[in-house]
């Protein structure tokens, strides 16, 4: 998993439109709203200019009228016997358009979400962190910080707030962290596609690196929690699952070019070395890659390599099994999204009078790949997305991952509740499972705000 920290980029829309999420499995829905009035800061490719090199920012806010934030007030207060100090804040993200290209060495397209995990803290001097959730299937949970350990094997809801503390304990040699009491609450479904664990580190890395007086850029803090998660057994940048998949595209497509092909595994890197385009990188795709399936043989021998280095030098520990490759489907993909990412942001960058429906394209044409070439669907998915673009959308594709989860839609918001209701009969209402689950599987969000520290105005 990657944690984005309040990346920004701005789309004025002429038309006003949703975004829509929904799980395959279990089929959920999230949806993203814009107005044609709106600068709507989102998660993007590049960072806007005031946004990267700032730390996450502190506000200063009365809370009257605020249910969610006096009502967390008040349960602290009932669990700890006096006010929180401050409240940290990170969003859940939904990716609209990147899929398995992260750890390829491109990058994708996430959004925040309206959706996060909120922290009420309070720092103090004794070295025990005493750690609870508005949620009662959460269980209270306490530690000496003297000797921080975390259980990969078995990881429960306050490991992921533990990798986050680690995370800035380790960066910042801090020896002992303070001790802090933390309430912790969420609004992010559990297993929806929108990284509900990530902001959890995230928000523990912000309330850490908050309350020991330390500061961060929102980059080093997004790289830092990234890179934290390996702590519970999570590879950042990308599954651990799937990038060994994609290892053996990189070393042929470099063998054929005469690289070095044994320090080029990522695709990104062989585009790097040959000092070509994405648009390049297909049509070497075409040339040199076959559409049949790669054996274990045909492979060794494109590379000139016996089986048993193949093995030792290509092949990670969870493909020592694989007998057959399909390294041109996979390649096909890799640099077709890269160049889907890059024209998504170009549209996002100048937007044109019909820049929805180019999105909505680029969403479609990406889901597509995503199933044929790249093989990460269901047919769960399949049928929400075929669904959800008979149902108004102007663009569907799955997210986070695939193999079940979620879908992330594009829809106008005179559309909605049409759009809503035929979601909701078509798929939901067909099954049983699916139905008790709507609730929390079908819901709206606008493009959220990134992570931030919250201080009561009093």
């Amino acid at each position: 998993m990657q944690c984005h920290v309040q990346p920004d980029i701005s789309l004025r829309q002429k038309q006003d439109f949703r975004e829509v999420s929904g799980s395959g499995r279990r089929g959920r829905v999230i949806i993203r709203q814009s107005s044609t009035a709106d600068t709507t800061p989102g998660s993007a490719l590049i960072p806007a200019n005031m946004a990267a090199s700032a730390p996450p920012p502190t506000f200063h806010i009365p809370f009257t009228g605020n249910d969610r934030l006096l009502k967390l007030k008040e349960m602290f207060i009932s669990k700890f016997g006096s006010e929180p100090l401050f409240y940290a804040r990170a969003p859940g993200r939904v990716n609209l358009i990147g899929e398995h290209i992260d750890y390829c060495g491109y990058a994708v397209l996430p959004m925040a979400v309206e959706q996060d995990i909120l922290a009420a803290v309070q720092p103090f001097d004794s070295h025990i962190l005493h750690l609870c959730n508005t949620n009662p299937t959460y269980l209270d949970f306490s530690l000496s910080l003297n000797d921080i350990e975390i259980n990969k094997t078995k990881p429960l809801w306050h490991s992921y707030f533990l990798c986050g503390l680690k995370g800035i304990q380790e960066h910042f040699n801090l020896g002992i962290p303070k001790g802090m009491n933390c309430l912790v609450d969420g609004t992010i479904p559990p297993s929806s596609g929108l990284s509900s664990s990530s902001a959890l580190v995230c928000c523990a890395g912000l309330a850490t690196l908050t309350a020991n007086g330390k500061s961060f850029s929102k980059v080093e803090l997004a790289e830092t929690c990234t890179k934290c998660e390996r702590y519970i057994g999570t590879e950042g940048g990308g599954m651990d699952q799937s990038i060994s998949f994609l290892a053996e595209e990189g070393t042929i497509l470099a063998k054929s070019k005469g690289l070095d092909w044994k320090n080029l595994m990522k695709l990104g890197d062989v585009q790097s070395r040959l000092g070509v385009t994405v648009g390049d990188m297909l049509a070497i795709v075409e040339q040199v890659l076959h559409p049949e399936s790669y054996t274990r043989e045909e492979v060794c021998e494109t590379l000139g390599v016996s089986l048993e280095d193949l093995c030792a030098s290509v092949l990670s520990q969870n493909t020592q099994d694989v007998s057959i490759f399909k390294l041109y489907q996979r390649a096909k993909h890799v640099y077709s999204e890269a160049a889907r990412v890059l024209a998504f942001k170009k549209v996002c960058d100048e937007a044109p009078a019909n820049a929805v429906q180019l999105l909505g394209d680029l969403m479609n044409q990406s889901h597509v790949s995503c199933r044929d070439m790249y093989e990460c669907s269901c047919t769960e998915l399949d049928q929400l997305v075929d669904i959800c673009l008979k149902s108004g959308a102007i663009g569907s594709r799955l997210t986070g991952a695939g193999w079940g989860g979620c879908t992330v839609s594009m829809v106008p918001v005179d559309k909605l509740n049409v759009f809503l209701t035929n979601v909701q009969e078509m798929y939901y209402k067909t099954d049983a499972r699916r139905s008790a689950l709507q609730k929390q599987s079908l819901f709206v969000t606008k493009p959220g705000s990134g992570a931030m520290v919250i201080v009561e105005k009093k």
